[in-house]
């Protein structure tokens, strides 16, 4: 058992109250079981208890035995002065105050029903179970999950925050420079993403800013910067990026990443590196305020509208800058402008409302359902539990639940614990 489990108990009065005495017998009756504290001092404050008839007011510590308020060395903290009752699992030693008065004590075990410490454990230490609660969370109703699935999609949001300020940070609360990153990651996908990444930051901004309406500086560039220019080809079409990348390296003193960087093994030639970076290029050869139009959308087609692009003609028969290929667009995929809408734009929508005290909840909900559920080994395994996310929002909450609850064991913390707990 865990003391966690003793502050839930305590903090959802999930005992008998009704004939409470304390290990010496005294009657006791709490009147306010106090705020639970999660910083240091006494686990609840402003507590209110009647004793033998006389009402005390402070604060109350909880621990599984008695001993451990002196293994927590309690008793030379100053904190802890106000303490009127303490409570406890297991009574196995008698504690006193600094005037060596006895401090009143509840063994809560006697009050605590026997089906909910085992509901506890069962969930706490079956071990071989994917997730905690795998045999019951099927029974768990739709209201219970769907508020749920609101607030861990929420805190995903946050989580996904903590890269985006750091890159604001980065880049002097440049907004513009904060979206070239995270695309740039997204581009590159679950392989090469951190690739994509080191690319982008190997690019100075304000250069793409000055060079964004010609293709050709543009692509060499990305190129360049890719260490994909570093090779000799006998190619008029890659030559001719290499010689403007050498200009451009020497004027602004660049320093481009290497090639081996990039994973090209197993992958699918629409997903290789050198044609997300053309796709990347048209991107922002097409739009010079792309954050602006970015924070506008409210659904699905406009940013598919947003991500209509054209590559360079060179482009539509190959796949690297070596072998020829049946002519294709090279468009983007209705998949992976879902992916780049969850991983990107819903995140930055996120924190940029956020930032201007203007956050809209409900649209973000209703834009992430107009996507279709992730696919992968998590979102597969809940299906088989009889969970199954209709969309992106339902799997990102479903991620986060199994990722930084389930993985865990925050079943207390959790909705879907708590109402499996109190059945």
């Amino acid at each position: 058992m865990k003391e966690e489990f003793l502050h839930y108990v305590w903090k959802h009065k999930l005992f008998d109250t009704s004939k409470l005495t304390t290990t010496n017998y005294s009657s006791l009756n709490i009147l306010n079981f106090g705020f639970h504290n999660h910083n240091t001092g006494p686990d609840f404050l402003n507590s209110k208890i009647e004793l033998d008839g006389q009402v005390w007011f402070g604060n109350i510590e909880i621990h599984l035995k008695s001993s451990d308020w002196y293994a927590h060395y309690h008793e030379e903290d100053e904190n802890y002065d106000a303490v009127i009752l303490h409570v406890v699992w297991e009574h196995n030693a008698d504690v006193y105050m600094k005037n060596n008065s006895p401090i009143p004590t509840l063994e809560l075990k006697e009050y605590v029903d026997y089906e909910l410490t085992q509901k506890y454990h069962d969930l706490q230490y079956k071990v071989q179970q994917w997730i905690p609660c795998e045999k019951e969370i099927h029974s768990v109703g739709s209201f219970v999950l769907d508020n749920w699935f609101e607030r861990l999609f929420i805190e995903r949001l946050e989580r996904k925050s903590i890269l985006i300020k750091q890159l604001l940070d980065d880049s002097n609360n440049d907004w513009e420079a904060v979206l070239f990153a995270m695309l740039a990651k997204n581009f590159g996908l679950k392989v090469n993403g951190d690739a994509f990444l080191n690319l982008a930051k190997s690019i100075p901004f304000t250069l793409l800013r000055k060079i964004q309406d010609d293709s050709v500086k543009l692509t060499a560039l990305f190129f360049g910067q890719a260490g994909f220019l570093s090779e000799e080809i006998e190619n008029g079409y890659h030559l001719s990026l290499k010689k403007e990348y050498e200009y451009l390296k020497h004027k602004h003193q660049l320093s481009p990443i290497s090639k081996n960087h990039f994973q090209f093994f197993r992958m699918r030639p629409s997903n290789f590196p050198t044609i997300r970076i053309v796709q990347f290029v048209a991107l922002y050869h097409k739009h010079q305020n792309l954050f602006s139009e970015l924070m506008a959308v409210k659904n699905r087609s406009e940013v598919n509208e947003l991500f209509k692009i054209e590559v360079d003609d060179f482009w539509k028969t190959h796949y690297t800058f070596t072998k020829e290929s049946k002519k294709r667009k090279k468009r983007f995929s209705k998949s992976f402008l879902d992916l780049l809408t969850i991983n990107t734009i819903i995140p930055l929508q996120f924190f940029y409302q956020k930032t201007l005290s203007q956050l809209d909840e409900e649209s973000l909900f209703k834009m992430m359902s107009q996507l279709q559920s992730e696919k992968n080994s998590i979102i597969s395994k809940f299906s088989e539990l009889k969970i199954e996310a209709k969309n992106a929002f339902e799997s990102q909450a479903l991620l986060e639940l199994k990722n930084n609850y389930c993985a865990l064991k925050r079943c207390l913390e959790c909705a879907i614990g708590n109402q499996l707990l109190r059945n």
